[in-house]
């Protein structure tokens, strides 16, 4: 039998066992009905695509970690984690498009906000200083989309209406790219050690 004609169940053992090709039909299966669940419910192509690559992301390091025990779901259990992923996603956009929108005339928002802090003595000027100079130096690994963003934003003073026109992209997927740029200067901030809440 071909692997075409495989079960997921059968499908998911192999790729555990290491098969790669297993994966690919995996996802050459449900790749379809997966991405048109998200789009249905973010309403945008790009940004479905990202959280499309998020979720085969985490369903990947989930079965590489052997935590998968839906035997014979495969197609709901990845449902459920994109269906997370959307929510997840609202809850962070309606966040960022909160700010966005208070500080959208006033162009005050800034990254580094979440440095911000009165009184400063001379010793944490300097750590704040140093610890923006290390901020704008991760920036550089972020992908390029996702930096764009940051720049235009941060540096650029531009609204995300305005970025948006300037990308020809829709305003969530400005959003959306904000809120994973944001999540990537996190985990590399962590990475790095240096101490800021993001």
């Amino acid at each position: 039998m071909c692997k075409s004609e495989r079960s997921d169940k059968v499908l998911v053992s192999e790729y555990i066992k290491g098969s790669e090709e297993a994966f690919e039909v995996l996802l050459m299966r449900h790749k379809n009905n997966v991405f048109h669940y998200i789009l249905s419910k973010v309403k945008d192509r790009d940004l479905a695509d990202d959280i499309f690559q998020d979720v085969f992301i985490k369903v990947i390091k989930t079965l590489k970690a052997g935590n998968y025990n839906e035997e014979g779901k495969f197609l709901p259990w990845v449902l459920r984690i994109a269906h997370n992923l959307v929510v997840d996603y609202f809850r962070r956009a309606n966040k960022v498009r909160m700010v966005s929108e208070s500080t959208s005339f006033s162009e005050e928002f800034n990254i580094f906000s979440v440095l911000a802090q009165e009184d400063l003595n001379v010793e944490q000027s300097l750590s704040k200083e140093e610890l923006e100079g290390q901020i704008v130096h991760m920036i550089q690994y972020l992908p390029e989309a996702q930096k764009e963003i940051l720049y235009m934003r941060i540096f650029q003073d531009m609204s995300f209406k305005d970025i948006a026109e300037a990308k020809d992209i829709s305003i969530n997927t400005a959003l959306g790219r904000m809120r994973y740029a944001l999540i990537n200067m996190r985990k590399l901030i962590e990475k790095h050690g240096v101490v800021v809440d993001l």
